[in-house]
């Protein structure tokens, strides 16, 4: 979503660092741009403006000018008003109250309410333990209580019963009278939406509202809606008194402009992200890690995140032990490859990597997306399960066969028997420092540099950290260099990722262990 954003400022700021010394006129110069480009990004005209002043404030002091980098120190003063805009501190869903604690779900049709409240149940279920019920309140659109039974029964989440005829305020009231015989933690209520704010809609939700008595209401809001998604803010604010924000389609290729302004135009925190489809896409809102991401200092603290959720600790353990034996095969280069795909692909990854935001054209260039990936599997997926076990069986016939398959042609099968060969031999000159593979060892490097200790796959137990040992392992990032522009360590011109024995990335005089484009091993 921050990508035309993050492109801007990361010109203008980089052309401020390689100065020697800054004067008021270059400090101007570049605010003029910084101005320009979050006003492209259709950010609210007067949260530019605020933004712009308070940065000119603190840059033009006689001590950032004399400073011994000054542009670096201007790129910090950017960095920390950024985070300012967008909230501080991250703010989570309060369940702070007597049980059952009621979240009422409010926004206009269209914006994902039903969805995003399946998704909040979701995580609240299998996150935090609760036991939730889930209510719909929609009684004008065909199907609407039907689509959150659907969900509820997907997620394995409790759905009220639908009694027709009811009105909106008397299923909230038999919700929360339901949620406490039932003995839930949580009841959300997911209200009915318009195209458009009108009367009748804020009458009905300020009944329900005084019907149920909510402890948290939340405006769901599209992110692609730019500048009318913060009016949508203030109106439901103003009548009916939100207590936080969920953005959705955070995945998209809007301007972002929204997101950066609803915070500041309504003073609400944003507590969750819809960031793709699925059930398990709605993370929780970090001021500090967005504005990172946007200035391409990378996202260490999700990163670490996702590999803990997606990196199968028994899979790891089969792996490791078939590696020290100096053994790996089609099926274990598929389980990497979904790894990688689970955490968002190779263009997900290297966006959260400090200093390698930049790094994704490249890759694009050489033909590494994840697309390529997808052909992959496929190829794997066509071979039978000896083939996949003991690779030197493919003969002619057989890639003809496989080729057929997978919608593919022999080069692209002998482009995957090569990178699992080098993989392999890789792997082989590891023996037993493996530690569960690709995924695992790219996140090894990482604890490695971060004084984490390790190297070889050495990160620490992430199923036992919790999100403040997380903040610190960012801040020892930062510490090692890792949290500045091209500030990683061993990635600078040609350097290769840590903890994958030296591998290069492609674009930069290598290749990714093994993928298409690798030069010859020596």
């Amino acid at each position: 979503m921050f990508e035309n954003l993050q492109d801007r400022l990361g010109s203008i700021l980089n052309g401020l660092t390689g100065r020697g010394a800054l004067s008021e006129a270059d400090v101007s110069a570049a605010l003029r741009e910084v101005r320009r480009a979050l006003l492209e990004a259709d950010v609210a005209l007067d949260v530019v403006r605020s933004f712009t002043d308070r940065v000119r404030e603190k840059a033009v002091g006689a001590e950032i000018l004399k400073s011994i980098k000054p542009g670096q120190m201007v790129v910090k003063i950017v960095h920390d008003e950024l985070i300012e805009m967008l909230g501080g501190e991250g703010v989570g869903i309060d369940l702070n109250a007597p049980a059952p604690v009621v979240v009422m779900m409010v926004g206009l049709q269209g914006s994902g309410k039903t969805t995003t409240t399946a998704k909040i149940a979701n995580r609240l279920t299998s996150r935090d333990r609760k036991k939730v019920l889930m209510a719909s309140l929609d009684t004008r659109r065909p199907a609407a209580q039907e689509q959150l039974r659907q969900l509820g029964v997907q997620t394995g989440v409790d759905t009220l019963p639908v009694i027709a005829g009811q009105s909106p305020t008397d299923i909230a009231a038999r919700a929360v009278q339901a949620a406490k015989l039932g003995g839930h933690d949580i009841v959300i209520l997911d209200t009915a939406g318009r195209t458009h704010i009108d009367e009748p809609l804020m009458v009905e939700m300020a009944d329900i509202k005084k019907r149920s008595n909510p402890h948290e209401i939340l405006l769901v809001a599209d992110s692609l809606t730019g500048q009318d998604a913060v009016n949508l803010a203030r109106n439901f604010d103003e009548r009916v008194g939100i207590t936080g924000l969920v953005l959705t389609r955070m995945d998209g290729d809007g301007r972002g402009g929204a997101a950066l302004s609803m915070r500041a135009v309504t003073g609400k925190p944003i507590k969750l992200i819809g960031v793709g489809e699925k059930m398990g896409e709605l993370e929780e809102f970090h001021p500090r890690r967005i504005a990172d991401r946007i200035l391409g200092m990378g996202d260490i603290v999700s990163l670490v995140e996702k590999a803990a959720e997606n990196i199968d600790a028994e899979k790891a353990a089969a792996m490791a032990a078939k590696m020290a034996k100096g053994k790996f095969d089609l099926n274990d280069l598929a389980d990497q490859l979904g790894q990688m795909q689970k955490m968002g692909g190779m263009g997900g990854i290297m966006g959260m990597m400090p200093g390698m935001a930049g790094m994704k054209d490249k890759m694009a260039a050489a033909g590494l997306n994840d697309k390529l990936f997808g052909r992959q599997l496929a190829i794997i997926s066509s071979m039978t399960k000896a083939e996949r076990a003991n690779p030197d069986l493919l003969k002619h016939s057989r890639k003809k066969r496989i080729a057929a398959g997978s919608g593919t042609d022999a080069s692209d099968i002998n482009k995957l028997l090569k990178m699992h060969r080098q993989m392999a031999d890789m792997m082989k000159m590891m023996g037993g420092k493996g530690k569960g593979g690709m995924m695992k060892q790219l996140m090894g490097g990482l604890a490695g540099k971060m004084g984490l200790g390790g190297g070889m796959g050495g990160m620490p137990d992430l199923s036992n950290m919790d999100p403040k040992q997380l903040e610190a392992l960012q801040k020892q990032a930062e510490a090692a260099g890792l949290g500045r522009p091209g500030g990683m360590p061993g990635l600078g011109g040609g350097g290769g990722l840590p903890g994958l024995g030296g591998a290069k990335l492609p674009g930069l005089g290598g290749g990714f262990p093994g993928l298409p484009g690798l030069p010859k091993k020596k």
